[in-house]
């Protein structure tokens, strides 16, 4: 069965993720009009993504591509709303690519599902199943995903002062307390 999510200019192409510190589900969400996609992904994979975006945009303005006003870096995105719901998983991700379309001055950006890449381009089959996003954005729109996707990585979990380790939302015991913890109140019972 072929599955092709295909969008060209989305309402919507941000990332996001759910759940608690060290427990949460990053998501690729593309939506136009009431039509919507979530992609699981791998913390890792939305950040390499973010970077090579962001590549692939400083090498077009080095190269002419792509004037400097058009596609200048932002701190803050334009869309900073939480995900859409219902946040249902289509598929998990595997392999992204990305292109630059000359002819419309756009990014195509192509998430293959876990394992269909290698099966359907690098050894010319044809899988039972092949799911796939393909979004066509503009630099500004690949601007705003490069700018939300810093956000959202940069909101991790507090770092423990002693040992610089995560601090989970159940608690933490830090190796430099030698297991040792103060308690929270003082309590003369």
């Amino acid at each position: 069965m072929d599955l092709t999510h295909r969008y060209a200019f989305p309402d919507r192409f941000v990332s996001g993720a759910i759940g608690e510190p060290e427990r949460r589900v990053f998501f690729v969400q593309a939506r136009q009009g009431s039509r919507m996609t979530n992609v699981v992904c791998e913390r890792q994979q939305i950040k390499v993504l973010a970077e090579h975006l962001e590549r692939v945009l400083d090498e077009l303005e080095r190269a002419g591509g792509l004037s400097r006003e058009r596609s200048g870096r932002r701190n803050l995105p334009f869309d900073s709303d939480p995900l859409d719901v219902p946040l249902d998983e289509d598929f998990h991700a595997g392999t992204m690519t990305i292109a630059w379309l000359s002819e419309t001055e756009s990014l195509r950006i192509e998430l293959y599902a876990l394992g269909v890449y290698h099966e359907f381009v690098l050894l010319g089959g044809n899988p039972a199943v092949d799911k796939v996003l393909e979004v066509t954005i503009t630099p500004d729109q690949a601007r705003d995903f490069i700018a939300r996707t810093e956000i959202l990585l940069g909101t991790q979990a507090p770092s423990c002062p002693f040992c610089a380790q995560p601090i989970a939302p159940d608690g933490h015991l830090c190796p430099r307390s030698n297991g040792y913890r103060k308690p929270l109140l003082d309590r003369t019972d």
